[in-house]
């Protein structure tokens, strides 16, 4: 299937293509020999003066989401526009684009539903996947996100909803990754909704039914897993916002088999890892002084725990040492082996219940943990707001001179702390970085950002790493990699003891190149792609990043 070129499609058709669409910078020339004559208003423009009216015009919308309805219009109307506006503001619209907004986008798909992107794979539809593949608007494909819509960042099951997020990660897998738009597909399988709100709801757009369970459930990933086998081999495949139930066996069953990873496990964890790896600098300490307690179990804060625990082991410690850094809590107590509720995953982090009960007292909450146990990172991945209390801060600032605190739970309004908070608190000595956006802090009468560990600065720089270096798989060292690369460039980005955890929003571009190299050396390392140097892979990479700009 061969995508269409300028010379295939005129005129009117030519317009609504947004990959072929330049609207009014279509010269005189191709206007007359392309049939757009009298189509268009008459003044010539630059790509540059499209982005400034562009500008403008999203500036003129007060609310997020409505700025988010205009971004994507634009999008569905001139796609090397959209991506010129984005990565000219990417800090500014990143919020819009993606988290938080892209939340409130997903609450209400169905109602400011536009225009199609990407494929619906519903579950009557699961013999027929790899013809309705066939579908797609494009040729080849280098990267797929899809999502089943249950686990929506922390506002659970939206149902058909859930496709603004392969949408919008997408974009941002073009926007810093430099993934050609063109070879992206964003993919929503609908087994139905249990979000009674939206069953009722007599607009929802997707299948109103409650979810498809157990192995009926099992047999549609299957089918759609082996319908991107036959007809997409060799694309990378990123599973999104599954529920916990579900990511971690997907992941586990197929990482071997396709080129494929989880975002929220992996991603998260890369980004946390990243974070923790410049704390670590800035503090100096080492990476194995660490104690780290970890509010919430699901499997974004196991994964986290995951890729922590594998750079530890790479740092000498034993497997078992690496696991007895951790304290985990969730809402039923810190994880103990007594606890007949733990998946294996979850188990490997299960405490001695003796050293619980050598506390004394009730079963102990997040604030009796942090008292016993003075941990120097306190990690949130619960969706509990508020959950990092005064006193739970102040206890734990007591006992370290650089308390590492990353309440990661997102969108804004499910953080576990506010960062202005945390550097009252501890008198400007946290090292912070939030699952969501926040306001620069005042540390010594400067204006400090707040480092966001926001999965977008690994996920582009991981599709840009296996579509450049040809990968045939993702390696977890592949992923800590990411996050080793991530660290280093945070740390030349910093100038002080303010540095942020993370580098800027704004030079992600330049830093998804220099992790895109870590990860593609390391795969290379790993024997999952073909051997190569690495200025070699050096230049695959600037080769493959796509910049937004028109062709003639």
């Amino acid at each position: 299937m061969a995508p269409h070129t300028p010379a295939q499609v005129r005129g009117a058709a030519l317009l609504a293509d947004p990959l072929l669409n330049k609207g009014t910078a279509f010269t005189a020339d191709e206007r007359a020999a392309l049939g757009l004559d009298g189509l268009l208003p008459p003044a010539t423009e630059t790509l540059d003066e499209q982005a400034d009216r562009a500008y403008h015009a999203f500036l003129g919308y007060d609310k997020p989401l409505h700025r988010h309805i205009y971004l994507r219009q634009l999008q569905d109307t001139n796609e090397v526009l959209f991506y010129g506006l984005l990565t000219r503001h990417l800090e500014e619209m990143l919020p819009v684009v993606y988290t938080p907004t892209v939340g409130e986008a997903c609450r209400r798909f169905s109602e400011i539903y536009r225009r199609p992107r990407g494929l619906f794979l519903t579950y009557e539809d699961r013999h027929r996947f790899r013809e309705i593949l066939r579908n797609r608007p494009g040729g080849e494909v280098d990267v797929i996100v899809v999502t089943d819509g249950q686990r929506i960042l922390g506002l659970g099951d939206q149902g058909v909803g859930g496709m603004g997020i392969p949408i919008g990660k997408l974009s941002l897998y073009t926007a810093i990754g430099g993934i050609r738009p063109a070879r992206t597909l964003p993919i929503l399988l609908d087994v139905g909704t249990d979000n009674e709100e939206l069953l009722a709801n007599e607009h929802y757009l997707g299948r109103r039914q409650h979810r498809v369970t157990g192995d009926e459930y099992d047999e549609m990933i299957e089918a759609f897993v082996s319908a991107v086998e036959a007809e997409l081999p060799g694309t990378l495949l990123q599973w999104e916002d599954f529920a916990t139930a579900h990511a971690r066996p997907i992941l586990t069953r197929y990482q071997d088999r396709l080129l494929t990873f989880n975002d929220d496990i992996q991603g998260t964890a890369a980004v946390a890892l990243g974070a923790l790896t410049t704390a670590t600098k800035v503090a100096g300490t080492a990476l194995t002084d660490h104690r780290i307690v970890v509010l919430g179990a699901g499997s974004a804060a196991i994964g986290v725990a995951d890729m922590i625990r594998a750079a530890l082991e790479e740092e000498g410690l034993s497997e078992q040492e690496a696991a007895d850094r951790f304290w985990f809590v969730d809402i039923d107590g810190p994880l103990v082996r007594s606890r007949t509720d733990l998946t294996p995953e979850q188990r490997t982090y299960a405490r001695d219940d003796e050293e619980v009960r050598q506390w004394g007292g009730d079963t102990p909450d997040l604030a009796r943990v942090v008292r016993e146990v003075k941990p120097t990172v306190l990690i949130g991945l619960s969706t509990a707001h508020g959950a990092f209390t005064e006193d739970i801060v102040r206890t734990m600032a007591d006992s370290c001179d650089r308390p590492v605190i990353l309440p990661l739970s997102n969108p804004t309004s499910n953080a576990e702390a506010d960062p202005a908070d945390l550097a009252r608190w501890t008198d400007g000595r946290a090292l912070i970085a939030a699952g969501s956006p926040f306001p620069p802090l005042k540390v010594d009468g400067r204006e400090v950002p707040v480092a966001q560990a926001n999965n977008v600065y690994v996920f582009p720089a991981v599709g840009l790493a296996v579509t450049a270096s040809r990968a045939t798989r993702v390696t977890d060292r592949m992923m800590v990699a990411a996050a080793r690369a991530l660290g280093e460039c945070a740390v030349r980005a910093g100038t002080d003891g303010a540095t942020p955890l993370l580098p800027p929003l704004a030079s992600m571009r330049d830093a998804a190149r220099d992790i895109a190299l870590a990860v593609a050396l390391t795969a290379v390392e790993d024997g999952v792609a073909p051997e190569a140097g690495e200025e070699q892979l050096r230049e695959a990479i600037a080769t493959t990043q796509w910049t937004p700009r028109y062709g003639s």
